[in-house]
This record gives C-alpha cells, sequence and structure tokens, in this order.
C-alpha cells in the first residue's frame, strides 16, 4: 500500500504504524541525494529514507543557494519479506531552480532520530527547458509506461502475493511551476556610480557612491542575491589607486527615500567613499554590474499561494569620472591643505606669570583632508620655552578637527604675539584662494624676568672632578666585549667536559 501526504509547514512528522511486537527490524535510515541534471522546468529533490522502525524527529533540510525550496512529500511503503511486516518511509524535499546553469550544493548534514546523516558537496546542472512535445509511449519489459498526464501505472510486482504498487512522477501528482503562466512585470530600478561634483581640486575630497534605486512599488519584484561575495569585487573596483581613500559608513539594508528627476525612489547605499586627488590624473570609475533577484508574477494569482517565480536580473552602472584641476602657483606654495578650516584654539588659563607654565592648543576644524595638515614650525624666541606638540585629532565624515597642543614656559614678562609666531596656510577651494589661519589669543605675561643661571661643569663638583682627573684615559679596542663572550664559551665548555668525564667515572664504579 503507497500513499502520498505534502505538506511545507510540518518539521517532524508524524509516526507510522508501529510494526507487531516481536516482528520488527532493526531500522536503517539512509539519505536519498537528488539528480545530477534536471531541466529548468524540473524539480530537485533531496530526501531520506527510514527502513523497518518508526520516524520521531528530525531536523530542516536546508536551503540551497539558487533553489526555491517548496513542499514536503512524505511516502510510507509496507512490505512483508518472510511472513514479516515492514514500513519504509520516505521523506523528500522538493527544491525549484532559479535559473539555468552549473549550481553548487555545499556540504550538509541532517538528524534523523538521533542519527547525523553527512553529505558531501555536489554539484546540479540546470539544462533549459525541453522542447514542447509528447512522444508516444513504448512499452518496456518492466510493463506500460504512463503518458503524461495520466495517473501512475499499477505494475504486477514480481511475487504475486506481494501488494501492489504505485509507480509515477511525483511532479504529475502534486504539479510544479510552468513559466508560462508568470508574467515579467517590468521595474524601475537602475545601479548607479554617483559623484558629488564632476570636478576637483588636487587634494580636495569627492564623496562618490555606489548606490542601488528603486521605487517603492517595486520592492516585491525584487531582492538581493548572494550579496555578501559579490560586494567585495565592486568595493575593489571602486578603488583608486591616486588617491587618498577616507572610507564611509558601511552598507546599509535601510533605504533612504530620495528624489531622481522629480520621481520618488528608494535608495540602497552599497559603498560610499571620500576621495582626495593627489596628482592630476582624473578618477575613473569603471563601469560595474549587480545581479538581483527578479521575480515574476502569476497571471491569475491563486489566494494562499505563492505567486512569484524567482529568476535573475543583472543591472549595469555606467562608468564616471571625476577630473582633478591643479592648485594655482602649485609649484610655489609647495604642499598646502586643500579644505573649508577655520582656526581652533585653546588655553588653559588666564592669568600668565613668568616661570609657570602652561598649555596652549592651536589647529583647524572643517572640511578636508586631515592628514594633509601637518605641525606648524614654531621658530625660536628669546625668553620663551615651547614644548611638543601633541596632536590630538577628531574625525567626522569628510573632515573633523586637528589640534596641536603646546607646553610653554615664559621667562621674561610682556605680551606673547602667537599670531606672528605660528601660522597655517590652506587652500580653500570654494574661493579657490589661499588663506593664512593665524591665533586671534595673544597671552600677557606678568612678573620678573628669570635669569637662567648655567648649568655647573663636572670638572667643578668635589666628588666627579678628582675622578675624573684621575681617570685612565687609554683607549680599549672595540672588540673586547667579543673577546670576553669567546673566553667564557671556551670556559663553559672546559666545564661541560669535566661534568661529563665526572658522570663517566661515576658510572664505571657503581
Amino acid at each position: 500500500m503507497l500513499w502520498l501526504l505534502a505538506g511545507a509547514e510540518p518539521v517532524a512528522a508524524q509516526p507510522g504504524a508501529p510494526p507487531k511486537p516481536g516482528a520488527a527490524a532493526p531500522a536503517d535510515v539512509v539519505l536519498v541525494p537528488g539528480p545530477a541534471t534536471l531541466p529548468v522546468t524540473g524539480t530537485f529533490t533531496l530526501g531520506f529514507r527510514l527502513r523497518g522502525g518508526t520516524l520521531g524527529q528530525y531536523s530542516e533540510f536546508p536551503e540551497l543557494d539558487g533553489f526555491k525550496k517548496t513542499t514536503k512529500v512524505r511516502t510510507n511503503t509496507t512490505r512483508t519479506v518472510q511472513g514479516r511486516r515492514f514500513t519504509d518511509v520516505t521523506i523528500t524535499q522538493r527544491y525549484v531552480p532559479y535559473g539555468e546553469g552549473d549550481i553548487a550544493i555545499k556540504p550538509f548534514q541532517l538528524t534523523v532520530n538521533g542519527v547525523v546523516l553527512q553529505s558531501p558537496a555536489a554539484k546540479v546542472r540546470v539544462t533549459p527547458a525541453p522542447a514542447a512535445a509528447n512522444p508516444p509511449a513504448t512499452p518496456s519489459a518492466s510493463g506500460p509506461v504512463a503518458s503524461p498526464g495520466t495517473a501512475p501505472a499499477l505494475t504486477r510486482p514480481a511475487n504475486p502475493a506481494a501488494p501492489l504498487q504505485a509507480v509515477g512522477d511525483l511532479d504529475k501528482l502534486f504539479g510544479k511551476p510552468k513559466p508560462a503562466l508568470y508574467q515579467d512585470v517590468p521595474d524601475h530600478a537602475f545601479l548607479a556610480v554617483v559623484a558629488e561634483r564632476p570636478s576637483v581640486y588636487t587634494g580636495e575630497g569627492v564623496r562618490v557612491g555606489l548606490y542601488f534605486y528603486l521605487k517603492p512599488e517595486d520592492q516585491a519584484l525584487l531582492d538581493f542575491h548572494d550579496f555578501n561575495d559579490q560586494l567585495p569585487p565592486l568595493l575593489h573596483e571602486l578603488h583608486q589607486p591616486t588617491a587618498w581613500q577616507e572610507p564611509g559608513p558601511e552598507p546599509s539594508v535601510t533605504p533612504d527615500t530620495v528624489r531622481h528627476l522629480g520621481q520618488r525612489y528608494l535608495r540602497f547605499r552599497l559603498a560610499e567613499n571620500v576621495y582626495y586627488p593627489l596628482t592630476t590624473q582624473p578618477l575613473r570609475f569603471p563601469p560595474l554590474a549587480l545581479t538581483m533577484v527578479k521575480f515574476k508574477v502569476l497571471k491569475k494569482p491563486e489566494p494562499g499561494q505563492d505567486n512569484r517565480l524567482a529568476g535573475y536580473k543583472t543591472y549595469y552602472a555606467p562608468s564616471v569620472a571625476v577630473q582633478v584641476r591643479p592648485l594655482p602657483q602649485a609649484t610655489q606654495r609647495g604642499a598646502v591643505p586643500v579644505g573649508r578650516y577655520k582656526v581652533k584654539e585653546a588655553i588653559s588659563r588666564t592669568r600668565f606669570r613668568v616661570g609657570e607654565s602652561f598649555t596652549y592648543s592651536f589647529g583647524v576644524e572643517g572640511q578636508g583632508n586631515l592628514a594633509a595638515v601637518l605641525a606648524p614650525v614654531w621658530p625660536t624666541r628669546p625668553g620663551l620655552d615651547v614644548y611638543g606638540p601633541e596632536v590630538r585629532e577628531e574625525l567626522a565624515p569628510g573632515g573633523g578637527r586637528k589640534l596641536f597642543r603646546y607646553r610653554l614656559v615664559a621667562r621674561r614678562p610682556g605680551l606673547i604675539p602667537l599670531d606672528s609666531l605660528l601660522s597655517i596656510v590652506v587652500f580653500n577651494p570654494a574661493t579657490a584662494r589661499y588663506d593664512t589661519l593665524r591665533p586671534a589669543i595673544r597671552p600677557q605675561v606678568r612678573g620678573v624676568a628669570v635669569a637662567l643661571n648655567a648649568l655647573p661643569k663636572p670638572e667643578d663638583d668635589p666628588f666627579y672632578g678628582p675622578a675624573l682627573a684621575g681617570a685612565d684615559a687609554t683607549l680599549q679596542p672595540l672588540d673586547v666585549y667579543r673577546d670576553v663572550r669567546r673566553y667564557a664559551d671556551w670556559l663553559l665548555l672546559g666545564l661541560a667536559g669535566v661534568a661529563a668525564f665526572g658522570w663517566w667515572r661515576a658510572g664505571r664504579r657503581a
């Protein structure tokens, strides 16, 4: 007796009729692999068969890349051997391919009644759909062949006492997706590489992003496919060897709502970086491609059914180039940071006295490449000791703040003209002019000038003076330490030899 029951939701099947006491054979469970080749309109199957036992708990079948997981089929087969009755249970999971090609099946494992079944990696070839033709049925040695669309044929077993068994194609019993019943609905999605500006100066930052645009009404038609494997090659193509690259935010699965050509789109950020050109060579971004899952919609939707058929669609982004302009008077000015900066400074106190140290921080804040902002050169000024600087950097998207912290000690009273001591020259791309950023704080030091006492000479010291006068001034060879090491090695070898000889004598006496 053969009976079939299809279901997609249950994880553990209901146990079949238990065998009679004393008549059950030991249970045996094996994997039933799927076909190695099938048409795109066919169905791939994975399953396991439990022989001579009762089915208890079993784990879920895996999700396969390139296939859509559909229904699950349970088959119970009762057989009688030498007067004993056995029940074989077969659980089959059906998969529908998304498209044609060679699909790799990763290794997986199933647990059935506590038994772990291991399946190695495999490859399945999905071929084009066969031509619509109904060849006439031809008889075979085992019996008649059921024609398409007819019920499964019953074959007489070799043992006349055995029960009849049904032989047929499960696809004919349960049906399968027919591409002719689905329609391809046009979508308005596109992939684009977007540059913030078409041209920049050398050293000026430009934000370039890779985005996928999708209309809100097309969300049900598209889905991302193998995104973790497709993204790294795209990031590699966005790399520019002639620019300083500052990575932007991570790719986000949450889209932004933007307007493009007056229409509302959902924009998915796949990659976004800020590039600072180091030379006048243009930044060139090659064409990029992204493969998405595109669903076809059933022409006559049926309630409670999945009315979509998955396929693939590749979107292409055209190449983009950003021109780089040289800085005016670049050869006379030398290396100059480029950006929209303003002065940022801070001081540790408001009253200053001679001999007391205080800290002063000077730097820039704004949009630009902070790595190109170097510490200003502090000229030597009599009566002012300068220590530092300590660099403190706070990054922000496209810029931030960079401060140089100094410790100052004034030895003379008076005004400290910081504006004439410190300065940073920057190029402002908005005005196409060079700006000199100077401090605005000018500390006023009060008190009496402190005379610096000269350090005493070593020969004037009561202890080191006589010691230095009586020291041996004979030059020593540079390899004296090497000779000492060689003598020490020979001494250690001699001691080891004496120890070995003593151990040998003691062994002979014993």
